[in-house]
């Protein structure tokens, strides 16, 4: 049922003793119907008093909040636009709600601006963390949009339809058009009216066009709330939402609140019967909106129980072989904000649907998408965008991987009632890519590198593709899905081979990977210094404190210089071994002597004529930077001058 549209406030004059007593006692009952959650109530009674000229802050605090939770946004706008000209120090919460009344409106600049508050007031909120690393969340919206045709799926009334399954050849959904629209809470996974479950008949897929709509089962239905039902694939058992009533009994909380439970129901004899509640509902808060893995062995569910990270959060629950169930568990903070998500759907290809108004969208409740991963995390979250979000709230979505067709519900204008179920036909996969590209150059001359070898391994070091640079070094291996762990492995003939692992981002894009190869053959003279980076690329020969025996971790770089000596029989070498400033000069000589010979006495021990070998300890006096006595560095700048160096002196 609408709700008429709320006019504009008039000021008016400072009214009688009588007329605001009246005004307050209107503004009392106000408060408590609010407080009851009899949110259209509280609406009727508010307008009247604010079409009145009476402004106050809290009544219009609580009137934007009825509006905001019936996701009547467009009318919560400018009731939150007062509030805040009222007084602009409001709780976060408030410029969250604004921000999202703001996008419903296509305000989406201001909205931005309310976000940049509500992030500085809320900077630990989850869905401040969403804005701030997704301040370009409209490109991203726009990358994923035009991939859906939209139609009226041809079973809505002028009350509200919702949520949809198949089952054989019915397809099975929630209405509230045999309830006589009397509004009741809006409940925080959309609810508006009761509604019961109906059927229409179909040829068993998502292209055919339903039939006339008909109640589905009279054992299932009641005078609650009967909705979101899902079917186990042979049609014998179904999982459904439903208020807390069984057996003719209705159950409220220490509110008095009659919350949402799943209850299971089995096919049997040409009906519907053996309806249970699960094991883990609570009288205490609400559980709602089931769906099953591929497999069946896992349900999907939206609830605020303990432990909730927001006014809803998705769980899964283990399905046992014996039809017990294993224990909740939250989906966390990749999946879960400190807003709404609800109305779960796993598809056959393993990507998690979603409701959210937590993660950045267009306004309103939007569908998300996150794909799981063989471990059962999830990867990032992904907006689906237009046209099947909209500015407000658009939810329920289920599809058919196989026609890539199914059905989701949205309020959006243009609808027959409240709410109205469209069926969609996706035209292309919605598939977060990055394209990995870059150049591959010489590390000591920077130069591009034609017809090197670039292949791109999987985070399991499988090989996903192989390609050769061009003539400028340029490589492209095309795309691999976001948020993957790649390795980029390059090698030619005469360089050495060089591989590095990245991560990949989590929106869609391109990356690029430049890559240096070091040649593998590198010239040596007369004064050629083989510890140099660009040569053998040794390190400082670690020594312990005061001591001067070869290390195991320096006889490992001593090898190098080794094997550079056996390659060529009449190369000689000198061996200079150098301190830093911090001791005496004279015990930095002896020291730095001390540690040369050693080196050379261990190349001797392995095979070396000592005629090939000479070299000295030069302590202190060859610093390569400021570092000397008395003046105060840091101990890698004192680093830089304890090192060793192998100059070749015949060669």
């Amino acid at each position: 049922m609408k709700l008429r549209p709320i006019f504009l406030l008039i000021a008016f004059s400072l009214l009688s003793g009588s007329a605001f007593a009246q005004k307050k006692a209107a503004l009392k009952k106000g408060e408590n119907r609010y407080e009851d959650y009899a949110y259209v109530d509280v609406i009727k009674i508010y307008e009247r008093i604010a079409a009145r000229g009476y402004k106050d802050e809290k009544m219009f605090q609580k009137l934007g909040n009825a509006y905001f939770f019936n996701a009547e946004y467009e009318k919560a706008e400018p009731i939150y636009r007062e509030l805040f000209t009222m007084n602009p120090n409001q709780r976060p919460e408030y410029f969250y709600r604004y921000s999202q009344a703001l996008k419903s409106a296509g305000k989406y600049e201001e909205a931005d601006k309310m976000l940049e508050k509500f992030n500085e007031l809320a900077g630990n909120d989850q869905r401040a963390k969403n804005f701030v690393d997704n301040r370009n969340y409209l490109e991203i919206i726009k990358l994923n949009s035009k991939r859906f045709y939209i139609e009226d799926a041809g079973v809505n009334s002028e009350y509200s339809d919702y949520g949809s399954a198949l089952m054989g050849n019915q397809l099975v959904f929630a209405t509230a058009r045999d309830t006589g629209g009397v509004s009741k809470r809006r409940h925080s996974w959309n609810y508006k009216n009761f509604t019961n479950l109906y059927g229409a008949d179909t040829k068993g897929d998502f292209d055919s066009i339903p039939g006339k709509p008909y109640r589905f089962s009279k054992e299932i239905n009641t005078k609650f709330h009967e909705a979101s039902p899902v079917f186990t694939k042979d049609g014998n058992t179904m999982y459904f939402t439903r208020n807390n009533y069984y057996a003719g009994r209705q159950g409220t909380d220490r509110f008095k609140i009659t919350r949402l439970k799943l209850y299971r129901a089995s096919f049997v004899n040409g009906a519907w019967g053996n309806i249970t509640e699960l094991p883990f509902d609570s009288p205490e808060y609400s559980t709602a909106h089931p769906a099953l893995s591929p497999d069946e062995k896992t349900l999907y569910f939206a609830s605020d129980m303990p432990g909730s990270l927001g006014d809803s959060d998705l769980y899964k629950v283990a399905i046992n072989d014996d039809g017990s169930f294993g224990t909740p568990v939250n989906l966390g903070p990749g999946i879960n904000t400190p807003g709404r998500e609800t109305f779960p759907f796993m598809s056959d290809e393993s990507e998690l649907y979603f409701a959210s108004d937590g993660h950045p969208g267009l306004g309103g409740l939007d569908v998300f998408v996150a794909r799981m991963r063989s471990d059962g995390t999830f990867r990032s979250v992904q907006n689906l965008g237009q046209p099947l979000n909209s500015r407000r709230d658009d939810f329920a979505y289920i599809i058919n991987t196989k026609t890539r067709t199914g059905y989701f519900t949205s309020n959006r204008d243009g609808g027959k009632g409240f709410d109205d179920i469209y069926k969609f036909t996706e035209l292309r996969k919605l598939n977060c890519e990055q394209l990995i590209e870059g150049v591959i150059r010489d590390s000591d001359s920077n130069e591009p590198i034609a017809d090197a070898q670039v292949t791109l391994f999987d985070a399991e070091m499988e090989k996903i593709k192989t390609v050769n640079t061009d003539a400028k070094g340029y490589y492209n291996l095309g795309t691999v899905d976001c948020e993957s762990k790649v390795y980029v492995r390059a090698d030619k003939v005469d360089y050495e081979t060089t591989e590095m692992p990245f991560e990949l981002p989590k929106n869609g894009g391109n990356t690029y990977l430049p890559l240096t190869i070091k040649k593998r053959f590198v010239k040596i003279e007369e004064g050629t210094d083989l510890a140099q980076p660009d040569v053998l690329d040794i390190p400082t020969i670690y020594f312990d404190l005061d001591k001067w025996n070869i290390r195991k971790d320096a006889a490992f770089q001593l090898e190098k210089i080794l094997a550079v000596l056996n390659q060529y029989p009449t190369m000689r070498i000198d061996v200079r071994s150098h301190t830093d400033s911090r001791q005496t000069h004279e015990y930095n000589q002896r020291l730095s002597d001390r540690r040369a010979k050693s080196t050379i006495a261990w190349l001797v021990r392995n095979g070396i004529d000592p005629k090939r070998l000479t070299g000295r300890g030069y302590g202190e006096t060859q610093l390569v930077n400021k570092c000397a006595d008395g003046v105060k560095c840091t101990e890698a700048e004192h680093q830089m001058n304890r090192r060793s160096q192998f100059i070749v002196v015949e060669f």
